[in-house]
Parts: C-alpha cells; sequence; structure tokens
C-alpha cells in the first residue's frame, strides 16, 4: 500500500471515530431531554460511523497495511436548540465528505485505482448522509420553534432515516 495513501485512509479512520462519537453524545442530548426518536436517530447514525470506520481499518489491513485506532477528543454536548443539533449533524457530514474527496483526488495522483475503487462506496454514502441531514435540517426550519412541530418531528424522525448499508 502507498504510505501516503495509507497515512490518509488512517486519518479517514479517525473522522469516522470522531463522527460516532459526535453522533452518540447528540444522542445522548436529545435522549435527556425527551426527543427519544431524534435520540433513537442519532444512535444508528453513530452505529453506522464506526462500520464505516471499521470497513477502512479491515481494507487497509487486508491490503498489508497497518490501520491505526486513534484515541478521540471528548466530543460537543452542549446544543442550544434541535437546530443547533442538526446544523452539526449537517457541518460534520459535509466535513467528512470533504476529506473523502481528498482521498480521492490522492488516489488519482498515485495512481491507486485499488483504493480509489473501493472510496467509490464512501462517496456513495455521503450524498446520501448529506442529503438526510438537508432533508431534515429543512423541516426543522419550516417548524422554526413551534414545540408540537418539534414532537411531530421526534415521533418522525425515523422515516427519513438513511437507507440500510450496503453489505
Amino acid at each position: 500500500m502507498i504510505k501516503e495513501i495509507e497515512q490518509l485512509l488512517n486519518d479517514q479512520i479517525k473522522y469516522e471515530a470522531k463522527a460516532s462519537a459526535q453522533y452518540l453524545s447528540m444522542a445522548c442530548w436529545a435522549d435527556t431531554r425527551g426527543y427519544n426518536g431524534i435520540a433513537d436517530f442519532f444512535y444508528t447514525q453513530s452505529e453506522e460511523e464506526r462500520v464505516h470506520m471499521t470497513k477502512l481499518v479491515k481494507f487497509i489491513n487486508e491490503r498489508s497495511g497497518n490501520a491505526v485506532i486513534p484515541a478521540v477528543d471528548k466530543p460537543r454536548d452542549d446544543f442550544k436548540s434541535l437546530m443547533e443539533l442538526f446544523e452539526t449533524f449537517l457541518e460534520s457530514e459535509e466535513f467528512v465528505t470533504g476529506k473523502i474527496n481528498n482521498v480521492i483526488y490522492e488516489c488519482l495522483q498515485h495512481k491507486d485505482y485499488n483504493v480509489h475503487n473501493f472510496m467509490q462506496w464512501y462517496v456513495a454514502e455521503q450524498l446520501e448522509e448529506e442529503a438526510t441531514a438537508r432533508t431534515l435540517l429543512d423541516k426543522l426550519k419550516i417548524i422554526g420553534d413551534d414545540k408540537s412541530g418539534h414532537y411531530l418531528f421526534d415521533r418522525d424522525i425515523n422515516t427519513f432515516q438513511v437507507a440500510e448499508e450496503p453489505k
């Protein structure tokens, strides 16, 4: 495995781990405020990010690389509103998309088409993740500060759940 690409993939492991921890923190925030549907949504998102991380770990190791499991800083847990919670969700997904795009770019520069091909799954996944985040944020913008709207959003959020991961 090309060392520069291996490093980028290990960096990506850390980004996925950070997203998983952040979404777990967001689930806790929602859970302690009575938003059980939103909590379930973020518990699921956290697990999906962990699966993304594990997929990278296995890929690196199978290609004779050395996957590095990172330490992760304490995630943010001080959200002021549902709007801020979901803005953070979108920002996180956009950040990860940018990092994945960088891996793709570097793969092309190094002519590492095997990793490039592997990373296409992540590209498609990020399109779905960002679309979900934007849809949910748009719905919250429509709802505004309406408490009954928040109740219905919490009740119905899992109908917007990202499609199940391909195996």
